[in-house]
């Protein structure tokens, strides 16, 4: 394979919650043997890549810190190259920590931005003032698109949802299936699109960001589509596999 870099999404591919899927360890350990540029890219971005090297090493996989980038991260870096300082931030200490370090105030006073990301501390007020926020001019920018999570815990799609329907104005998601985030975490990683594969189990988030941003795909069958679901969508996986534990393309 002349494929040099490798990003995978972590939920579906490598993990199911904090449990490890059969053979993602010893795939993981085939990738960084073979010395290919490995980066996990997620849309969560309620942790941090200290937090996720964690949740690798407690499901028996040791990866660098430097491993994962997260919609957070992302987030950041799309901010960074806009103009503004202010935001009012929606969302848990891992995405306020990344705009932290891009230099950004948070700020309930006149913010340039709103940033809604994940978080379990929702309320009224919050919607309030984001909604008046965006009427009154502020940008409107979320970390990723996802409606819910496991057991239908309300993710940041839903968040912004109240938000939208309030001010007419939807926000820009940054998340897969948005080819930013791609391009983001390969600028990251110093990589470029010929020469990386993407790993996901979502044809709607990892494998059509994959497809907008010119990477080749591969389609594992561990979470969230099936065989099934490749007929309904107007593009298709370059690769599709039972598991990572059968890729067999490096």
């Amino acid at each position: 394979m002349d494929k040099k870099n490798l990003i995978c999404d972590i939920d579906g591919v490598i993990l199911h919650n904090n449990d490890l899927i059969p053979g993602a360890d010893s795939f993981v350990r085939r990738v960084l043997e073979q010395d290919i540029n490995l980066l996990f890219l997620t849309n969560y971005p309620a942790q941090t890549p200290r937090d996720l090297q964690n949740r690798f090493y407690s499901a028996g996989i040791e990866v660098p810190e430097s491993c994962f980038y997260t919609s957070a991260m992302a987030t950041a870096d799309f901010l960074k190259r806009q103009s503004g300082e202010k935001a009012y931030v929606i969302g848990e200490g891992a995405l306020i920590h990344e705009l932290y370090k891009a230099g950004f105030t948070i700020t309930d006073i006149d913010p340039d931005f709103v940033v809604v990301g994940e978080t379990r501390n929702y309320n009224w007020s919050m919607i309030q003032m984001a909604a008046r926020f965006v009427s009154e001019g502020a940008r409107f920018i979320a970390t990723n698109p996802d409606t819910h999570g496991p057991h239908m815990h309300p993710a940041c799609g839903a968040l912004c949802a109240p938000i939208e329907r309030m001010t007419g104005k939807k926000p820009f998601y940054v998340g897969k299936p948005s080819a930013w985030i791609v391009r983001a975490a390969l600028n990251h990683m110093d990589a470029h699109s010929e020469n990386t594969l993407i790993v996901g189990d979502n044809l709607r988030t990892d494998i059509l960001a994959g497809f907008q941003a010119g990477l080749e795909t591969v389609l594992v069958l561990t979470g969230v589509s099936q065989v099934a679901d490749i007929d309904k969508m107007p593009f298709r996986p370059q690769h599709v596999y039972s598991s990572v534990a059968d890729i067999d393309l490096f």
